[in-house]
Parts: structure tokens; sequence; C-alpha cells
């Protein structure tokens, strides 16, 4: 077991962090319609301005889809709060306030929601992968792969794919269908449907007031960029050296939430535009606690800071991290699996056929 301290409790006792952080879950609506506010408005005023400047240089009006996707990077975790029940008092308010912007997003809200809830409950359990996470095999699972599956996982944790190609096709093609819970009844249907009417019927008339030129010019280098961003965000959160998996006999809840999830320690305008996802440990324990009170969590229990802490730079590294050791209980790169040392014995066989030595 794991034996750090945590000042008044240890990692194997962290459900009792649970009381704890209860207190911290009331969300004051005044300050959610302030944090809606500073983050929608700035980026439709973003977004006309990069239409606006179009005839006057297209690649200065790329400088501008930057903060505009940083926007809505900010926009998808407000959504993401309202599918935790957490931005509002009220579910309803929550659900619509979601749903709306699951439309700019390209994010059928109660799909994601229902999805999202399952990871949220199987995260960090080897027996319960696939839905809501990104797929990761175990070395042994790796190694029993054939050739060509094995060049198919490394090419699908390529950076060029995991943050480019991958991205694109997850919230432009794959959301247009409920993938992953196309068995779950009508819900997930309709909420891809009902969001895909949405969005075809802004988007033509955008395309009827605007022209399609200048709105794809406009949208989707913001969206290309905010969904790279997304998808990079919750790949640190998870996929780092010491996270967290076990099999379904060894998972613990609270142990997975606090242990597999990072403190993504990013600079504070980052902060700012992620809305402090990066405090990702606490979330997974309390994923009721607002973003905008995570930082107060921090405050009051700064022993907390330290577990799973990653900064930018640290966080860089974590992309070679793509196969879970069974046996070290870490994430390892593909070339430890490659250079991993060989057993005594067969060393010293090898050496002797090297020196044409018989070794009997």
């Amino acid at each position: 077991m794991h034996e750090r301290s945590l000042n008044f409790l240890t990692i194997p006792d962290s459900h009792k962090l649970a009381p704890v952080l209860a207190r911290y879950r009331e969300p004051s609506n005044i300050r959610s319609v302030l944090e809606l506010a500073v983050t929608a408005v700035p980026f439709a005023l973003l977004w006309v301005l990069i239409w606006a400047g179009l005839d006057a240089g297209y690649w200065i009006c790329l400088l501008f889809a930057v903060p505009a996707a940083g926007f809505l990077v900010r926009l998808f975790m407000i959504q993401h709060d309202c599918g935790h029940g957490s931005f509002f008092r009220h579910r309803l308010a929550n659900d619509w306030v979601g749903r709306v912007i699951g439309v700019l997003t390209l994010t059928p809200y109660d799909f994601w929601r229902r999805a999202h809830a399952l990871h949220h409950a199987s995260s960090g359990n080897l027996d319960r992968r696939g839905i809501g996470d990104i797929d990761m095999l175990t070395v042994d699972e790796f190694l029993a792969l054939s050739r060509a599956r094995r060049l198919l996982y490394r090419l699908y944790r390529h950076p060029i794919v995991m943050f480019g190609i991958g991205p694109a096709y997850l919230f432009i093609l794959r959301h247009r269908l409920p993938m992953g819970l196309m068995r779950s009844g009508w819900q997930p249907w309709i909420s891809a449907m009902a969001t895909n009417v949405a969005i075809a019927t802004l988007v033509a008339t955008m395309i009827w007031l605007i022209g399609a030129d200048s709105f794809l010019l406009v949208q989707l280098p913001i969206t290309l960029l905010a969904a790279s961003i997304g998808v990079w965000l919750f790949y640190v959160q998870h996929q780092f050296e010491d996270t967290f998996w076990a099999h379904d006999e060894g998972w613990d809840f609270h142990e997975a939430g606090l242990r597999g999830s990072s403190h993504y320690d990013l600079p504070s305008v980052l902060r700012w535009f992620t809305a402090n996802i990066g405090v990702h440990h606490i979330h997974h324990l309390c994923s009721r606690i607002p973003y905008y009170r995570l930082p107060q969590v921090l405050r009051d229990h700064p022993q907390l800071a330290a577990v799973g802490r990653l900064t930018l730079s640290q966080s860089l590294r974590c992309v070679r991290k793509v196969l879970w050791d069974e046996r070290r209980h870490k994430l390892i790169s593909f070339r430890e699996v490659t250079i991993a040392p060989l057993p005594a014995a067969l060393r010293g066989d090898l050496h002797c056929l090297r020196n044409g030595i018989s070794s009997t």
C-alpha cells in the first residue's frame, strides 16, 4: 500500500476526505451567472472580431483564434460542471445551460453526461475500461497483440493522432452518434440527434448571414484548437507515470480518484481558461464542487496540493507513458518495454554467443 502521508490522512484512507470536501459543494447562482457571462461574452466578441478582420489579413486573425479557443474550452468546462449538477443549484438550470453550450462545443450534453458519469464511476479500473476514457493497454495485453494490432495501438498513441486527428474526429464526427451507449435506450439518441439539429440550424444560419467561406475560416481553427486542448487536458489528468490502475478486487473509488487523477498545476492564466480542471484529484473525489471553489480546497488543505502534482513542463513527458505495467504499478513508454533487462542467465548466453564461446 502507498504510505505517503497527507497530514491528517494517508492515501489509502482517502475516503475520509468525503465529509471534509462536502462543505465546498454548494454553488452560488450569482457567481455562476457571472462566470458564464465573462466566458460567453468575450467568446462572442472575439468571434465577431475575427470575422470582421478577415479582409485585413487571415494570419493576423488566427492569432485571435487562440484566446477564442481558450474561451470555448472554458465554456466546455462550464458544461462539464453542469453535467455534474455543480454549476447551479437547480437541475433544470444546469441541464439547459449545458445543452445550449453543447451546441457550441459540438457535444450532446445528456449523452456526454451519462458517459462521463461512467468514467467517474470506473476511473482506474482495469476491468471496466472503454467508456469515457482514453484507450490504455497493459504491458501484457500489448505484448499479446499481433504485430499489426501493436502498430495500430502505437499509431493511436502517437501525438499527431492523439492530439491532432483524434480530437477533430471526436468532436466533429464521433459525437454525432451516441457511440458507446447506442444500446442504452432512447435518451442518448435524442440527446445526440437534438444536438445535431441545433448545430445544423446554427451553422446554416451563420452561413446565410456571412457565407460558408467566412464561417469556416473563423469557426474551424477555433474548434480544432479547442478540441486538441480539451483532449490534452483529459489526457494528462489520468495518463501520468504514478497514476492508479487496478483490477476489480484491488480497486477503490476514493483511492482511484485521489491517486489516479493528477493535480495539473498550471500558471494562473491557464488555470482560469481551463476552469481549474487541473485540480482533478479533488474533482474526482467530489465532483459536485463547482470549479470556482476548487482553489479554496487547496488553500484550506495545502497538503493536498502535492498529490499527483504535474507542472506544465513535467506534463509534456506524459506523452511517452502509454502502457500500464502491472508489476511496477506505473505507466511506462514503449521503449521501456523493448529495453527491459534480460534475465541474468539469458544475458550470459548472449555474451557467450557474441564472443564465439559455447555456453554449454
